[in-house]
């Protein structure tokens, strides 16, 4: 008895499955084993009226063994297979051979939409396998580039191609198309606020983490979404990794070459935002990866949840622990944060009074702690607009998205010729020792550093932050050395970080 290959997902990773089926004689029964969770377990109605839909009737004892027994099984993505090797076992269907299944079945035999094709893909090309998907996840196995696949529309399509009656069109491959990329606002849209784009710029160009301060209805949220207008589009391998992540869940593939840009309201849960639940499901921080990750109100996130992002923001990955086991996610992230600078929003405000107490104001500052500071690269202060700014109809004068993306992608080219080699793509990734070693820092710029250094009570990683920004602000100016100039331009964004609130 051969078995039918199936997958699961275990993190971005399909391990595959075995999908076993005996038919015995005696009253109707399905029976599924192999550490099947409750999704699976219910796919035995939804096989049995499949079945029924394209005039297989099954009868009798049917044992369906999910090996190995050891791996736990969710998800609908195993209800093809089970199918085809009820139909193999009642002698209606050839075996297939050196293929993997994938989709959840409709009682009326259609195969619907499945997520995890991206990473069964990936396994059935490592394997040299063909792999058969819903037709509804062609846009996403075609970018798979070498991989044998065929898409399903329903049960009895894929059942008469295994009987040789009428073979299924493979998928023909498609390049990662380049779709335009759109900046929604534009920066020549946003008045004023000369500085904060300027940092947007260079967290654009090095990947390196912002955080906004400044009273209500300054123009945070508006800047960080022109963010997105000016990040450089995605490579073709880091657009592989984020369609890994998105095909997890089962999103839709999109604009393939665009950063992903999530924003998270305070209210979510540290399950939503790093990952876990019964069936370790990656979280916000892992669908931003190669983007960004946008938190407005920063200071009204629970404190556990803001603790709990301090080591997927230096490692760049986050491993989700439980009892049923742990995966590992990718979660390189631009880090965008943004709040007030105090409960009423108004401290330091030239045109408005703040109305909270000194002790207010302390336990608002403390609600983000001092590690989490320290893994910020830039501050900026984001002051309110006067009145007649604000009514001006006058265009703002300042440089298009299109054009600073143009800057940001040559300084990223400069970037990854440097430090490709390590397998770093921008100076946000490069760790401290390699940073250093080929960080060419001027000796004016060293001595200034140094005394820079004991003014601020920087600490080490603080250091080694604003050596990545100053040479990200080099790249920018297309020059091979960090000078005194940008080492004092990094250090300005750096000024007052043990209380950005006052810098």
């Amino acid at each position: 008895m051969r078995p039918v290959m199936g997958v699961t997902l275990h993190g971005v990773e399909a391990r595959k499955v075995e999908v076993e089926v005996e038919i015995t004689g005696g009253l109707f029964s399905v029976s599924v084993v192999g550490l099947p969770d409750t999704a699976v377990k219910e796919a035995r109605e939804r096989v049995r009226a499949a079945l029924r839909a394209v005039g297989l009737n099954v009868r009798g004892r049917v044992a369906i063994n999910l090996a190995p027994a050891d791996l736990p099984k969710e998800g609908a993505l195993l209800d093809l297979p089970m199918a085809v090797g009820i139909a193999v076992a009642m002698g209606e269907a050839s075996p297939p051979e050196g293929a993997i299944l994938m989709g959840e079945l409709a009682l009326d035999g259609r195969v619907r939409k499945a997520r995890g094709v991206v990473p069964a893909a990936l396994l059935a090309l490592r394997e040299g396998w063909k792999i058969f998907v819903p037709r509804e996840n062609v846009d996403e196995v075609s970018l798979i580039k070498g991989v044998e696949a065929y898409a399903v529309e329903n049960l009895g399509e894929l059942l008469a191609h295994l009987r040789g009656e009428r073979p299924l069109q493979r998928v023909k491959p498609h390049p990662i198309p380049e779709d335009p990329l759109k900046a929604d606002p534009d920066l020549s849209e946003i008045k004023g606020h000369s500085q904060a784009k300027r940092a947007l710029e260079i967290a654009a160009a090095g990947h390196h983490n912002i955080f906004m301060i400044g009273s209500p209805g300054s123009g945070k949220t508006m800047l960080a979404r022109a963010l997105r207008g000016i990040l450089p589009p995605l490579s073709d391998q880091e657009a592989m990794e984020v369609l890994l992540v998105k095909s997890t869940v089962g999103l839709s593939p999109g604009n393939v070459k665009e950063r992903p840009f999530r924003i998270v309201h305070h209210t979510a849960s540290t399950v939503a935002v790093c990952g876990g639940g019964p069936n370790l499901r990656p979280g916000e921080v892992s669908l931003a990866h190669r983007g960004v990750l946008f938190l407005d109100e920063f200071t009204e996130f629970r404190r556990e949840l803001i603790e709990a992002l301090r080591q997927p923001l230096e490692d760049g990955s986050i491993v989700v622990s439980r009892a049923s086991g742990s995966v590992s996610y990718p979660a390189r992230v631009l880090l965008v944060a943004a709040c007030n600078p105090c409960p009423c929003g108004y401290l330091g405000d030239p045109s408005k009074q703040c109305r909270c107490s000194a002790a207010a104001i302390e336990r608002y500052q403390r609600k983000i702690s001092g590690p989490i500071v320290d893994r910020m690269d830039l501050y900026v202060s984001v002051p309110r607009l006067s009145p007649q700014e604000l009514v001006s109809f006058s265009p703002a004068k300042s440089e298009d998205s299109a054009t600073v993306r143009e800057r940001v992608a040559e300084a990223r080219k400069r970037q990854l010729s440097r430090w490709e080699k390590w397998g770093y793509s921008c100076n946000a990734e490069v760790p401290e020792k390699i940073l250093k070693r080929h960080l060419n820092l001027s000796p004016e710029a060293l001595g200034f550093l140094e005394k820079m250094a004991g003014k601020l009570q920087l600490t080490g990683r603080g250091i080694t932050r604003i050596l990545r920004v100053a040479r990200t602000i080099a790249d920018l100016d297309g020059v091979s050395f960090v000078s005194m100039g940008h080492l004092s331009e990094a250090l300005a964004y750096r000024k007052g970080a043990s209380m950005p609130w006052t810098s």
